[in-house]
């Protein structure tokens, strides 16, 4: 654990999200924002992380309660100065990192940068050709640091300065400390800006140094919806490259979307529009077709997993078949060499080597041997209302088209159910099973005819 305290300032309203949840709490890559921010703080093994809240506070509480984690409230919110000082009490670590919630794309490496310096001030600041927006680094003749100028106390001069400050800093806690009790609001905003410990730590010839992101993204905050959708398609492009870096064929960089992590073996294709969820383990020569979803699942080397198709907490043996349009929900465990085809949907079942469901099927508590065939329509009835039940097909068994297995039952081996059947008993090993109603037909029945409009 490193002596080393951070601060992440998250309680701002987001007033130009237009929503009532929290800025911080928006997803971005299926993670609030503020998650990612405190997956970077936690990289760095932090003594202790404080979180500033204030608007929408006890919901994000709420989601982020954690043993490694401190909560004050800003209240009311007087700027980045005031909240900072709020987690004064909190800090007694050597050093301390301020980051902020709504930029999630920080770079853990950019952070240890920051923080290895050995000065009393550390700032992240970075170079832009539109510096809009931003609070500018003031410099002397000699290069020197000696303040930062928020933009709307800038002069024009000051606002042609293209060094812009990122908030991001790391700082002696004794300095720190010091530094905040001296802080006003003589500005424009009458704020406290947590900036102007820049000019005090020029005062008091503090060492004083500026780190630049290896990216300019890494910087960028969120205040708006569009904002969040361009930090989103920059977090999947980089998410992009480094799988294709690792040898991952990504048809269209720009059409993925891995909200978690997603781990791939040699030569696997991914196709336009997928989404990875959760932990997901693609072994070699996986090819995921165009527009599936996949959420914490294990598919083995050498499975294709066809267009349109959904799974949800699956493990998948090797060389398996899988869609197109087919669902396979929580629970599912399939050997290998499976088939399961179009409009198929599987939960909490396991099939074992070699078996097939080829359409339009509905296995649900299942237990399926190896090199079973189940035809088109089949159904397994294992909810009664009120309780589920499993049913059970043993090895090589033949299920003919549109039957309905009634669990709690179970399918000898080697047996064979006739299409269009109902089996609610247990049927005998190696044997024809059917249940059927005689077959009538109605001599002149007439077919109804519609009536003419009025």
């Amino acid at each position: 654990m490193s002596d080393l305290d951070v601060v992440i300032l998250a309680a701002g309203k987001g007033t130009r999200m237009y929503s009532d949840i929290p800025k911080v709490l928006h997803p971005l890559a299926g993670q609030p924002l503020l998650a990612h921010v405190i997956t970077a703080a936690r990289a760095l093994a932090a003594r202790r992380i404080v979180i500033v809240y204030g608007h929408g506070g006890e919901s994000v509480r709420d989601r982020f309660q954690a043993e490694d984690i401190e909560f004050v409230r800003q209240e009311p919110q007087l700027g980045t100065g005031h909240a900072v000082q709020q987690a004064l009490p909190l800090l007694d670590s050597s050093m301390t990192l301020v980051l902020y919630g709504d930029v999630p794309l920080i770079e853990v490496a950019t952070l240890e940068r920051l923080t290895a310096t050995g000065a009393d001030l550390a700032l992240l600041t970075l170079e832009l050709d539109e510096p809009h927006g931003y609070g500018r680094i003031v410099r002397n003749r000699s290069g020197k640091i000696v303040r930062i100028v928020e933009e709307k106390d800038a002069s024009a001069s000051e606002k042609s300065i293209r060094e812009i400050n990122t908030g991001l800093l790391a700082a002696s806690t004794p300095h720190l400390k010091k530094w905040l009790t001296d802080i006003d609001n003589d500005n424009q905003q009458n704020e406290y800006y947590l900036t102007d410990i820049t000019a005090l730590a020029v005062r008091d010839r503090a060492t004083l140094t500026a780190v630049a992101p290896a990216q300019y993204f890494e910087v960028l905050g969120i205040n708006s919806k569009a904002q969040l959708a361009r930090l989103e398609r920059i977090f999947q492009w980089e998410r992009a490259q480094k799988l294709m870096n690792q040898g991952v064929t990504v048809v269209d960089p720009a059409r993925i979307d891995v909200r978690g992590t997603l781990s791939c073996g040699r030569d696997v294709t991914i196709d336009i529009g997928c989404i990875f969820e959760g932990n997901v383990v693609l072994g070699d020569r996986v090819s995921i077709g165009a527009n599936c979803v996949v959420r914490e699942s294990h598919v083995g080397p050498g499975s294709e997993i066809l267009p349109f198709s959904h799974i949800d907490e699956n493990t998948i043996g090797a060389d398996c078949r899988i869609g197109p349009y087919a669902r396979l929900r929580p629970g599912n465990h399939l050997g290998n060499d499976v088939r399961v085809g179009n409009f198929v949907e599987i939960k909490a079942t396991h099939i074992a080597n070699g078996s097939k469901a080829n359409h339009l099927a509905y296995l649900g508590d299942s237990r399926i041997g190896s090199e079973v065939n189940i035809g088109a329509g089949t159904i397994t009835c294992n909810y009664d209302g009120a309780n589920k039940y499993q049913t059970i097909i043993e090895d090589d068994v033949f299920i003919g088209s549109d039957t309905q297995l009634v669990a709690p039952v179970t399918i000898g081996a080697g047996g064979t159910v006739g299409a269009g059947s109902t089996i609610t008993k247990d049927t005998p090993p190696g044997e024809l099973s059917v249940s059927r109603s005689k077959q009538v037909t109605v001599s002149g029945w007439q077919r109804p005819v519609k009536g003419k409009r009025k």
